[in-house]
């Protein structure tokens, strides 16, 4: 049973149906939606599909016990296998040098014998030096009036295959820990305010940092029509009141605090801004009023009444804009959105009137507004991450690399040369072995040439 069970969890064949289960496994997570933008897809399935989704955890895969399980189970089996296998590869490591194995030297091609005309003492004394030279160590046998110089070269190769088992548990097991024991949350913070509260990401629960952050500036760039062109916020980190960090926050480019990852995420306008309004007929002088949200004024035609609901500062990415509520005295209000730069936008979006009147500035006739100017307060909303499991994956992702390496660059080849009589020449042939026949091929070929080149034949 043991031995069934050992032979089960060391099988190529449960590696092969791991990582099939796996890729289809994160086939679900990519088209699936998940976390947060899976509650409205789970409202559209029925209530024993959305149940067994829920059950399986197919709505949060990377924190699922399925995720997991298939991690574990991985791990498990290149953990057996490795160990399977390590007896053979140490064994193979410690083999002694000699005896050279029955028939190495056999049926040798042409460009492996190689014939001197120096005596026999003399070639060895040479052959030895560039040995030395150009391998370091060597092993040294004499059997049956032949002697035998035995190279090793590369022999930790023979272990890099368990480098890159290591590689992949040291990442599965960061992913696991940044799984676990990560945190991924949100916060805004106005020009001006201090905060170290961020909401996580997981269901709005509160993670206090150990540090606070100051929005010092938050700068907006936009393009001619009002579309957001660039972003960003000089961050202030304080710890114990004192500043320890300063720095300028854009997309793309974060900042590292105390293990934490402040990603720039999103802005937008703070309460409490002010924007200078216009209006006309089209008859008569245009009108200019100041406002902020909640302010009411009249119209002097028509006796309607404009309330100011919203003031935003990059409406959909639009740009500035403010909702307007005007009641007629017949009681009938309409609501709609004065966009700054609304005769760009409609340019660009010839139909964006017609199909949305809410964009329409001249929705109340018979008059069109205008929106001047905003005096606003802007917030910053910002991403923080932080994964204790990155220097495990970095750390594995670096053997991995260094195992590969040392396992298809650097193959392990174990090299003999027999020096003998041959009548009144003196023989030197060249042999070996390694799992990578071009590369030991490689390896001899170079060593014919160093003994040609020294003058030894």
């Amino acid at each position: 049973m043991k031995k069934a069970l050992r032979s089960f969890f060391s099988s190529i064949k449960l590696t092969v149906v791991l990582l099939i289960a796996m890729a289809l496994l994160f086939m679900v997570g990519t088209f699936l939606p998940q976390r947060e933008g899976a509650m409205e897809f789970a409202q559209r399935l029925s209530p024993g599909i959305s149940g067994l989704f829920h059950a399986l955890g197919l709505f949060d895969v990377y924190h699922s016990p399925l995720y997991y399980g298939l991690l574990g189970l991985l791990a498990l089996n290149l953990t057996v296998c490795s160990l399977n296998r390590l007896p053979v590869s140490w064994k193979l490591y410690r083999t002694p040098h000699f005896p050279v194995p029955v028939g190495l030297f056999s049926k040798l091609p042409p460009n492996r014998v190689l014939l001197t005309e120096q005596n026999r003492e003399g070639c060895l004394s040479s052959l030895e030096n560039l040995l030395k030279e150009n391998y370091g160590a060597i092993e040294k046998d004499v059997k049956g009036g032949h002697v035998f110089f035995s190279i090793r070269k590369a022999g930790l190769s023979l272990f890099s295959v368990y480098g890159v088992h290591l590689s992949i548990l040291f990442m599965i097991a960061g992913s696991v820990i940044g799984s676990v024991l990560g945190f991924e949350g949100y916060v805004n913070i106005s020009e001006g305010e201090t905060t170290n509260l961020v909401a996580s990401r997981n269901g709005g629960d509160i993670h206090r940092l150990d540090f606070s952050v100051r929005c010092d500036k938050f700068t907006l760039e936009t393009y001619a029509n009002g579309m957001p062109k660039t972003y960003r916020s000089d961050l202030t980190f304080l710890k114990g009141g004192q500043p320890v960090r300063q720095g300028a926050l854009m997309v793309n480019h974060p900042i590292h605090v105390n293990g934490y990852r402040f990603y720039q995420s999103s802005f937008g306008s703070a309460p409490g801004g002010r924007a200078v309004l216009g209006y006309s007929t089209g008859k008569g002088q245009e009108e200019k009023v100041a406002v902020s949200v909640g302010d009411r004024f009249d119209l002097k035609e028509g006796g309607a009444h404009v309330e100011i609901l919203r003031i935003e500062g990059n409406l959909m990415k639009f740009g500035p804009g403010v909702k307007l509520d005007i009641a007629s005295p017949q009681g009938r209000h309409i609501q709609f959105w004065v966009l700054q730069h609304i005769d760009e936008i409609a340019e660009m979006y010839p139909e964006l009137l017609t199909q949305f009147p809410l964009f329409d500035p001249a929705l109340f006739k018979p008059y069109r507004f205008y929106l001047k100017e905003i005096e606003q307060q802007y917030y910053t909303g910002l991403q923080v991450v932080r994964d204790p499991g990155v220097p495990l994956v970095a750390l594995g992702a670096f053997l991995m690399v260094a195992g590969l390496i040392l396992r298809h660059f650097m193959p392990h080849r174990h090299i003999w040369v027999r020096v003998d009589e041959a009548g009144r020449q003196t023989r030197i042939s060249l042999a070996g072995r390694s799992r990578h026949m071009a590369a030991l091929d490689r390896e001899l070929d170079l060593l014919g040439r160093r003994i040609q080149e020294k003058g030894i034949v």
